[in-house]
């Protein structure tokens, strides 16, 4: 599982030109499923587990501009989004390969698991989704900027 994490003051998803999510202030989450993805790996209580470590991260600026408050405090929103290309290789060719990626079926029903895991912090503001297997566009006014890169296991 790969998670490009961006903090946003701003950040919406649209399929066909209608915006189907929007948050405010919170952070944006790109979300993958690889191949070696086992179930084992993604549990309810692993994919809770990676969900509260996101929720706690400190990552907003305080009063005096230090990286000390979490999402829970801030009760900022997330946005997920579906995001097999964190899978891609372009180690042979000019083409990338995204053989490494979950199978869709699976992958949605860890994604579609993911997101429960986030519905349950009610300190939270709103959660809202991508969706699945869509060809979709994603707008973010990344705040920092702060990206970071989670990966599990």
């Amino acid at each position: 599982m790969k998670i490009v994490l961006q903090r946003t003051t701003g950040a919406s998803v649209s399929v066909n030109n209608q915006q189907i999510g929007a948050i405010g202030e919170g952070v944006v989450l790109l979300v993958g499923f690889g191949e070696d993805d086992t179930e084992e790996h993604l549990t309810p209580k692993h994919l809770a587990q990676m969900a509260k470590k996101i929720c706690e991260l400190r990552i907003f600026a305080d009063e005096k501009s230090c990286f000390q408050e979490s999402l829970l405090q801030r009760g900022g929103g997330v946005l997920l989004v579906p995001q097999f290309t964190l899978y891609g290789t372009t180690r042979k060719g000019r083409r990338p390969d995204f053989t490494g990626a979950l199978e869709p079926q699976l992958a949605k029903k860890h994604f579609l698991d993911f997101i429960k895991c986030f519905q349950a912090y009610k300190e939270l503001g709103a959660v809202q989704t991508g969706e699945f297997g869509a060809d979709m566009a994603v707008e973010l006014i990344n705040d920092g900027p702060v990206t970071l890169l989670l990966e599990y296991p």
